[in-house]
């Protein structure tokens, strides 16, 4: 591999197969990492109950240095996002694309009791329909209904992989820590490293006028748009707009860089 060091990090019950449509395109041009996080399907057993988010910033934060990465560009979506933001206050990031990136709420209150309660529903949901699964979601229609708490555009994945997404979110173990926490975002005085938080303009778990304008009051400087017509999950709506964005943001790196004395 060759390029910049470039990590992919997921959201809450889902997995590193997320990135699958972006893997090809980001590997031309960066060394791509793309973890599955602890606790869910695939990924490492924590070591603590309940996890922490400061458990998932060690992990990746290790994974870095097993690469041999003292920094690298950061992307994460939910729960991932909030991991490279944690990443970057450590001095671990070159740049951050945060895509509706979670822990920008008020623990317990403004911005998180309805998020939690809207992926408690999504799991109870995806619990009681398992069996039915293998066969509904040959439908396009179901697809669509099925995810349209995180996509707008489900029909657009093909049977194999919305399985997949129903199977991470059953196989997910920490799922409950992670919805009862009282860890949140804490203010920033300033930017270590150019961050862009790009929303998701219909997110169903983190709406962009709650949760977005959290982000910009804690975030100074942060580069903040929104992502039209696409869910929490962007990447299952528009990899190719989520492409563009990542993109962008790595070369505001470059720019930054290019700009040091």
């Amino acid at each position: 591999m060759s390029g910049e060091p470039l990590v992919l990090l997921h959201g809450v019950a889902m997995s590193a197969r997320v990135w699958d449509p972006l893997i090809p395109k980001l590997s031309a041009r960066y060394q791509v990492l793309a973890p599955t996080a602890l606790g869910h399907r695939g990924g490492a057993v924590v070591s603590r109950r309940p996890v922490r988010i400061t458990d998932f910033v060690d992990e990746v934060e290790r994974l870095l240095d097993e690469n041999g990465w003292a920094t690298a560009h950061l992307v994460g979506n939910s729960l991932g996002g909030w991991t490279a933001i944690e990443l970057a206050r450590r001095g671990r990031a070159r740049t951050v694309c945060a895509l509706s990136p979670a822990g920008f709420w008020d623990a317990g209150g403004a911005g998180h009791a309805d998020s939690s309660a809207t992926i408690a529903r999504n799991v109870t949901f995806a619990r009681l329909t398992r069996p039915l699964a293998p066969l509904t979601l040959r439908s396009s229609l179901v697809r669509r209904l099925a995810l349209r708490v995180i996509a707008e555009h489900g029909d657009r994945l093909g049977p194999s992989a919305a399985a997949g997404i129903v199977a991470d979110l059953l196989g997910c173990t920490v799922t409950d820590d992670l919805l009862n926490t009282r860890d949140a975002i804490a203010d920033f005085e300033r930017l270590p490293c150019p961050v862009t938080v790009a929303w998701s303009q219909a997110d169903h778990i983190f709406p962009v006028a709650v949760n977005g304008a959290i982000a910009q009051q804690r975030l100074p400087g942060v580069t903040f748009e929104v992502l039209p017509g696409v869910g929490h999950v962007p990447m299952i709506d528009d990899p190719e707009l989520v492409l563009r964005t990542i993109l962008t943001c790595t070369a505001t790196g470059a720019d930054a860089s290019s700009e040091t004395p």
